[in-house]
């Protein structure tokens, strides 16, 4: 029987051509945008957004392969301006070639200002991955050379497809008598991920005696569950470790929040991404209860741009522990969602005329603007007078929460409007 390789089965069943290319078929398939790229030979700089496992490194080989282009490849984690450099001047005495950069979110402006010439003078043709989104990640101006293409998460359909090819495929797996019984824990513990997937499949199959192999979502658990430090170790659990790290913040749990943050850290993980989701978490989850939430998270981000590691570790604890520690209200985040729900229920409702600009003399004598009353020509700085459109007057989308700040908020607003709001 043959041994298992040390090619990981993901790497193995990497597919070379677009026949063999699994998901995004809005990207590949007969007649988009890709197949027709490689059908014309006409490379173009490209920046590939979408989750982990989705196919972003597969298809920048693939392109290199088909349009038999030199074809260079940087990780973002360990690599610099220097290396950069080195490729763009092996590529010009090549005279062109393919430069794919894994993360490039993780570049900093320098890094990616030293592509820039290379990408416009054609030397490089660029290929970036990235998992965050390149408008907030990849600078304006190498971003404008680049066309962004959008990567979706794999379907389950996918998934299915992806392990029954490398069943019948890869060389080692074909001596494994493997049989799929059941799905559910398989493409559970994959999280849509289909290198995860893949290697998964052989870590189970590889721990289960020899005889034919049939795999239930008990069998996978339990194998998955006894060899799970392994996965520990590749950062493969990104997203369950984010997802642990917001809810024992949003739980008021300081000493958890502090203890995920260390495993994310102590992981690799990018600490913009860190410090980005609690600027969201203060507002979605904190918001007016605590305004100052918001304000040291948009701080912790700035200065965690500027510091990097390993002394912004610091700056996150010190905001990770506060937001934690701070009282909490979705009452913001509720606001919006019944905001956009009732937009979607009534359209475009005319905005009522009295609260309209009035730029022009037409627009005056249309009665825009009349009878708005300016509440700072008023006791209190306030009027009571219409705002929402007439078919939803009255409408209370905003309530506040039951902490301090906000029980403040909810008098002053009930000193104003009364009983109209029901405050």
């Amino acid at each position: 029987m043959t041994a298992i390789s040390q090619t990981p089965l993901a790497e193995r069943m990497r597919p070379l051509s677009l026949e063999d290319y699994i998901g995004q078929e809005h990207l590949v398939g007969k007649g988009k945008v890709l197949e027709q790229m490689i059908h014309n030979r006409k490379a173009h700089s490209i920046i590939f957004w979408g989750p982990p496992g989705v196919g972003k490194t597969t298809l920048a080989q693939i392109i290199a392969h088909a349009m038999d282009m030199t074809f260079f490849t940087l990780s973002a984690i360990d690599s610099g301006v220097k290396e950069v450099r080195a490729v763009i001047e092996t590529a010009r005495k090549a005279g062109h070639a393919l430069l794919f950069i894994d993360e490039i979110h993780r570049f900093n402006k320098a890094q990616q200002d030293s592509l820039l010439g290379a990408v416009e003078k054609g030397i490089i043709t660029l290929i970036g991955a990235t998992t965050e989104n390149p408008s907030f990640e990849v600078i304006g101006a190498l971003l404008s050379r680049c066309q962004v293409y959008v990567l979706q998460p794999l379907s389950e359909d996918n998934l299915k497809e992806m392990v029954l090819q490398a069943i019948a495929k890869d060389k080692w797996l074909q001596e494994q008598q493997v049989k799929v019984l059941e799905w559910e824990a398989l493409l559970q513990l994959s999280g849509g991920d289909g290198r995860r997937l893949l290697n998964l499949l052989e870590l189970v199959v590889a721990s289960m005696p020899e005889g034919e192999k049939q795999l239930t979502n008990a069998v996978v658990q339990d194998i998955v569950q006894r060899k799970m430090a392994l996965y520990d170790k590749t950062g493969e659990q990104h997203y369950d470790i984010i997802s642990a790290f917001i809810k024992s913040v949003r739980g008021s749990d300081p000493n958890a929040a502090v203890y995920y943050l260390a495993r994310m850290i102590e992981g690799g993980e990018d600490p913009k991404f860190i410090a980005r989701r609690m600027v969201i978490l203060a507002s979605e989850d904190i918001g007016n209860a605590n305004p100052n939430a918001l304000l040291l998270a948009t701080t912790t981000f700035q200065a965690v741009e500027m510091i990097g590691y390993p002394e912004c570790r610091i700056i996150l604890s010190q905001c990770a522990t506060y937001l934690a520690s701070s009282a909490k209200s979705n009452a913001s985040y509720m606001a919006i969602n019944k905001a956009q729900s009732l937009v979607s229920q009534t359209g475009d409702l005319p905005v009522p005329l009295q609260i309209r600009n009035a730029p022009t003399n037409l627009m005056k004598k249309l009665d825009y603007g009349k009878g708005y009353q300016y509440a700072h020509d008023f006791p209190g700085n306030f009027v009571e007078q219409e705002f929402l459109p007439d078919k939803i007057a009255g409408t209370k989308l905003y309530d506040p929460g039951n902490n301090a700040t906000e029980a403040r908020l909810r008098d002053y607003l009930r000193h104003c409007w009364k009983e109209k709001y029901g405050y």
